[in-house]
C-alpha cells in the first residue's frame, strides 16, 4: 500500500519536515512492515519549466521524417531570463527541435532546459541536430517518468490547465510545483487481516495511533443524504449464499447526470494516483479509484444510458457468459455473484465490471455502485477467474459496510466538481447492514495474556482509540463459550468492534490490539522455563540418533523432492516387476511438473538423481543419505467428496477422510559411488561395494539396538547376485525391552534392502558402475527398538577361538550356515564370523568351502579346550544335518 504524504497530511498533521522514511518508522511501531520509498522527483533535476510555443516550422528531412523547428518562450512575456548557463538564451526564447506533431502555436508545453537531468541520467545540453542547435527538449510523459505515453509531448491544456479553469500557468512556471512532483510516498506491507489499512483513511488512523497526533476521519467530512428509494432501482436476489451468508448485504446507488466524461483528470489527482501506484486512465475511472484509495470502499460506475432496467444482484447460472472490462469472455460458475440488468450479466460483483455498461468519453450520466460484498464470495470469484484487482483485493478482505453511502456521496461531489455533473435527487439503498462483533473482555485478561500489568483506564482508552464502543460492568461471566474468568466482582468490558475491523472477533484479538498500541517494546523479555519431564519423544530421539550417526560415519545428508515419475515408483518401490505393475501410488492433481506427477514410494529415486547431478559436476566419491517419508496408499485413496468449508464435518466424515490418507512411514536410505576415501601418499582408496551399503544398514540397526537378519534376496532395481534382504531378528526378552512385542510381530518381515544397483540401469542413468545403495523402514526399526538398551555383562574370563571349514553346495547361502552354527554352538558361543569362501581345486565341482571363526567364552570360568571343541562339534553336526555340510 503506497501512501502519498500530501494525501496523508489532509487527515493527520504529519510534520512538514517528515520524510517517507519517518512515516514508515512510525507505522512500524504499530505493526506494519516497511517496503519502499517512492520519489518521482528523485530522478529529475531542473530547470524544467512551462513553455509557450511561439513558432513551429515543419522541415521535411531526407530520411522521410518531418521535424519541427520551434521557438518556445520560457519566461513570462516582457520578463527577463534569470537563468544562466550554456544554451540558456537571455531573451527567454529557446530554439528547440521537436519530432512530435500533437501541438500547435500557442500551446503551453513542458520544456527541459540545458542543465536538466531526466530519468536514466539523461542530461539535457545544447546540441546540433538537423541543421539547428537545439537548446532544450519539449518533453513527453515517458521522458519525465510520469507514465508510458510517448506518442506525443505533454500539452498542458490536455491536463486541464487553461484560462477557463483558472489555472493557466505562465511561461517559466516551475513544473515540479505545477505537477506536484516533489510529493513522495511511503509503501508498507498490509497483512490480510488488516484490510482497513488499504486506504488513506485506515493508514492515517494508524499513524495517529503511533504518534498521538489528532486524526480527522475523511468519511466524517462527507455528509451523505438519506436514502429515499427514488434512485435507480436495485434488487438483491441471492438464492445461493455461501455458508448462508448473502453475497451482497448493502447496495447504495447514486446517479449523476450532465457530466463531461472527456474532461482531463486534474494534475493533482493524476499525480496522487500515479504516486499511489495506479495509472491515470480517464476522469470517471480516476475518480472511482481516488475514492477507493481514500476511503477503502471500491466503487463501480455504469453508463446510465446503457443500463436496461433495474440492477439485480444474483448468482450466476452454471455456464453463463460475461465479457469483462479487460475484453475477455468468461464462463461463469454458479458460485459467482453477478451484477445484472434486463439483458443479463453486466459485471462480476466486487471484482470487475462488464463491457456492456462501461463509461466512455461520450457518457453523460453515471450510476454509482457502492456496495458491501461477502469476502468469501469475492475471494472465490477472484481466484476462479484469476482476476486480481485493487477492488477485489479490498472486497475479499472485507471493507467497512458503514461508509457505502459516504463513499458514493464523495464520488458524487467529485463528479459534480470536476466533470460538471448534477447530482440527481433519488438515492437507492437496499439490504441490511451486518451487525458488528460484540466481545466481552475481563479487565485482568490482557495482563494475564501479555505478562504485563495494564490499568483498566489504559485498556478502555486504547479500545476507544481503536474506534470501538466500550461499556464497563462488574461480574464473573465474561461470555458463554469464551472460557474466561474476570475473577470475583471483576470488571468486564463489553466491546463493540468498529465496523472497519472485521478481524476483531474474540478477546485475544483485543489483547493483541492493546499490546500493539501500547507498544510491543513494553512487554518484558522473559525466557520461559521448560516444564520438567518433557523433551524429545522416544521416536524423535531414535530418529535423531540415526541421522546423526550416519553423519558421524562420514555420509552427507541431502533432501530430495518427494515428486517422482510413475516408472521410478514402479522400479524402486517394488521388489518384482509384477508387484510394480500392481503397485498403488498417489497421483498429484496439480504437480509442479507433468513428468514428476507422483509421490514417492521409495527414497532411492531422489537420492540417485542427486548423486547423478553431483557426479556430472565432477564429484565422483559420494556417500549420501536421506531420512524422509514415503507414501504407500492402501485400498482406499482419497475420498469421494470434499466436505463443505465453514462447518466442522461429522465424525464419520472425518473418519472417512482419514481412511483415504496414504500410509506415510519414514524410511532411511543411502547411496555410495566411487571410493571410500581420497587417494594420498602411501594410501590406495578402496572402491565401494555392496558391503558398504550393507554396513550402513547394519549401522542404523546398531544405533537403535536392533539386530538385522541378512539373507540373499532379490529386487528388480538391484544386481541379482549382490542383493541382501534385511529382516528384523527376534528381539531379546527381558528388562527394558519395550519394543519386544513389536519386534516379535515384525520378525521375519523384509524391512529393507541393500546391495549393488542393477548394472544395466546404472548405465542408462549415467551413473558409475558398482553404485551401491540401501533403504530401510526406519519406523519399523524404531518400533522394534528396546525402550532401554540393556548392556550385556562383560566377562572377565578369557575367550578361546576355533576355526571350522565346511564344504556345502553352491546353492547354500553362507548366512544360513552361519545362523545354524550360532544355534548349534549353544550358550558358550560369543561370536561367529565368516572369513573365507573358496571354490576350486580340492573342492568338488558345484560346491564351496565356507570358513568360519567361532569365539567361545564362559561368564563364570575359563573354558577348557575340550569344552570349546565340544561346542564346535555340536555346531558342525547341526550344519551337516541341515545343509549337508562336510568338514573340510
Amino acid at each position: 500500500m503506497r501512501i502519498p504524504l500530501s494525501w496523508l497530511r489532509e487527515f493527520v498533521p504529519v510534520p512538514a519536515d517528515a520524510t517517507a522514511e519517518d512515516v514508515m518508522a512510525d507505522l512500524v511501531r504499530v505493526g506494519f512492515e516497511e517496503e519502499d520509498v517512492h520519489r518521482p522527483a528523485e530522478a529529475l533535476s531542473g530547470p524544467i519549466v512551462v513553455g509557450q510555443v511561439l513558432e513551429v516550422v515543419p522541415e521535411p528531412q531526407s530520411n522521410g521524417k518531418t521535424i519541427n523547428w520551434c521557438q518556445v518562450r520560457v519566461v513570462p512575456e516582457g520578463a527577463e531570463q534569470t537563468l544562466t548557463g550554456e544554451g540558456i538564451d537571455p531573451s527567454g526564447v529557446q530554439g528547440v527541435v521537436c519530432g512530435a506533431h500533437n501541438f500547435q502555436v500557442g500551446d503551453k508545453v513542458i520544456v527541459t532546459l540545458p542543465g536538466a537531468v531526466l530519468p536514466g541520467d539523461f542530461r539535457i545540453s545544447p546540441r546540433k541536430t538537423y541543421g539547428h542547435v537545439s537548446a532544450g527538449m519539449i518533453a513527453s510523459a515517458r521522458e519525465l517518468g510520469l507514465g508510458e505515453d510517448h506518442d506525443g509531448i505533454i500539452v498542458l491544456s490536455t491536463l486541464g490547465f487553461s484560462a477557463e479553469n483558472g489555472n493557466d500557468p505562465e511561461p517559466g512556471t516551475d513544473v515540479f510545483e505545477l505537477l506536484h512532483l516533489r510529493d513522495e510516498a511511503a509503501e508498507i506491507n498490509v497483512t490480510a487481516d488488516r484490510s482497513y489499512a488499504f486506504s488513506i483513511r485506515g493508514v492515517a488512523r494508524e499513524y495517529a495511533h503511533a504518534t498521538g497526533l489528532p486524526f480527522t476521519d475523511p468519511a466524517a467530512l462527507v455528509t451523505a443524504p438519506a436514502a429515499d428509494g427514488a434512485g435507480h432501482p436495485v434488487r438483491l436476489e441471492d438464492e445461493g449464499p455461501i455458508y448462508g451468508v448473502p453475497g451482497c448485504d448493502r447496495f447504495v446507488a447514486r446517479t449523476v447526470t450532465g457530466i463531461d466524461a472527456s474532461r482531463p483528470t486534474p494534475p493533482w489527482m493524476a499525480q496522487r494516483l500515479r504516486l499511489a501506484g495506479m495509472r491515470s486512465i480517464s476522469l470517471a475511472v480516476d475518480i472511482s479509484n481516488y475514492v477507493m484509495w481514500e476511503l477503502g470502499q471500491p466503487l463501480h460506475f455504469y453508463d446510465a444510458a446503457r443500463l436496461q432496467g433495474p440492477i439485480v444482484v444474483r448468482r450466476a447460472a452454471e455456464g453463463e457468459a460475461l465479457t469483462t472490462l479487460d475484453g475477455k469472455a468468461r464462463t461463469l460458475s454458479a458460485e459467482d455473484l453477478l451484477i445484472t440488468d434486463d439483458r443479463g450479466p453486466i459485471g462480476l460483483a466486487g471484482v470487475m465490471g462488464g463491457g456492456e455498461t462501461e463509461v466512455s468519453e461520450s457518457t453523460t450520466a453515471i450510476v454509482i455502485e457502492s456496495a458491501h460484498f461477502d469476502p468469501v464470495s469475492m475471494g472465490r470469484t477472484r481466484r476462479r477467474h484469476r482476476l486480481p484487482s485493487e477492488a477485489s483485493k479490498r472486497n475479499e478482505r472485507g471493507v467497512d459496510w458503514e461508509i457505502a453511502d459516504e463513499a458514493a456521496e464523495r464520488a458524487v461531489q467529485l463528479l459534480v466538481q470536476l466533470a460538471g455533473g448534477t447530482a440527481e435527487a433519488g438515492i437507492t439503498e437496499v439490504g441490511t447492514r451486518p451487525e458488528p462483533s460484540v466481545i466481552e473482555l475481563p479487565a485482568t485478561y490482557p495482563g494475564a495474556r501479555m505478562g504485563i500489568e495494564y490499568t483498566e483506564q489504559q485498556i478502555e482508552d486504547i479500545l476507544r482509540e481503536l474506534g470501538a464502543t466500550v461499556q464497563r460492568s462488574a461480574g464473573t461471566a465474561p461470555g458463554e463459550g469464551q472460557g474466561l474468568d474476570a475473577g470475583p466482582a471483576g470488571t468486564v468490558f463489553t466491546v463493540t468492534a468498529p465496523t472497519w475491523r472485521h478481524d476483531l472477533e474474540i478477546p485475544d484479538d483485543l489483547v493483541e490490539e492493546i499490546a500493539r498500541l501500547i507498544g510491543y517494546d513494553q512487554i518484558p523479555s522473559t525466557l520461559p522455563v521448560a516444564p520438567p519431564g518433557r523433551g524429545l519423544t522416544r521416536q524423535q530421539a531414535a530418529r535423531r540418533r540415526v541421522v546423526q550417526g550416519l553423519a558421524d560415519a562420514g555420509l552427507t545428508e541431502v533432501l530430495a523432492y518427494p515428486f517422482v515419475t510413475e516408472a521410478q515408483n514402479r522400479f524402486f518401490g517394488s521388489a518384482t516387476e509384477d508387484e510394480g505393475a500392481a503397485q498403488r501410488m498417489v497421483h498429484l492433481a496439480n504437480p509442479i511438473s507433468a513428468e514428476f506427477g507422483y509421490l514417492r514410494t521409495s527414497l532411492l529415486p531422489g537420492l540417485l538423481d542427486i548423486a547423478r547431478r553431483n557426479h556430472s559436476r565432477g564429484f565422483r566419491d559420494l556417500a549420501l543419505y536421506e531420512s524422509g517419508l514415503v507414501f504407500l496408499p492402501g485400498e482406499q485413496l482419497g475420498s469421494a467428496s470434499i466436505p463443505p468449508l465453514g462447518v466442522r464435518p461429522a465424525d464419520e466424515v472425518l473418519t472417512g477422510l482419514e481412511a483415504g490418507i496414504p500410509h506415510q512411514p519414514r524410511h532411511v536410505a543411502a547411496v555410495f559411488t566411487g571410493h571410500d576415501s581420497a587417494p594420498g601418499p602411501g594410501h590406495a582408496p578402496r572402491a565401494v561395494d555392496w558391503q558398504d551399503a550393507l554396513g550402513a544398514a547394519q549401522d542404523v540397526a546398531a544405533l537403535l539396538g536392533v539386530q538385522l537378519q541378512v539373507a540373499q534376496g532379490h529386487h528388480q532395481a538391484f544386481h541379482p547376485g549382490r542383493t541382501a534382504e534385511l529382516r528384523l531378528a527376534p528381539a531379546p526378552q527381558g528388562p527394558g525391552a519395550a519394543g519386544a512385542a513389536a519386534a516379535a510381530d515384525a520378525a521375519g518381515a523384509v524391512i529393507g534392502v541393500a546391495g549393488e544397483l542393477l548394472p544395466a540401469w546404472l548405465e542408462d542413468a549415467d551413473l558409475p558402475a558398482r553404485t551401491v545403495a540401501m533403504e530401510l523402514d526406519l519406523d519399523a526399526l524404531v518400533a522394534a527398538a528396546a525402550g532401554v538398551v540393556v548392556a550385556s555383562p562383560l566377562s572377565t574370563y578369557p575367550a578361546t577361538s576355533q576355526d571350522v571349514a565346511l564344504v556345502v553346495g553352491q546353492d547354500v547361502v553362507a548366512g544360513d550356515v552361519l545362523a545354524t552354527l550360532r544355534e548349534g554352538a549353544g550358550s558358550l558361543l560369543e561370536d561367529v564370523a565368516l572369513f573365507d569362501v573358496y571354490a576350486g581345486p580340492g573342492v568338488a565341482e558345484g560346491h564351496q568351502s565356507l570358513a568360519f571363526t567361532l569365539r567361545f567364552r564362559a561368564p563364570d570360568r575359563t573354558l577348557t579346550a575340550d569344552e570349546a571343541s565340544a561346542a564346535r562339534a555340536a555346531a558342525t553336526e547341526l550344519a551337516a544335518r541341515r545343509h549337508g555340510a562336510v568338514q573340510r
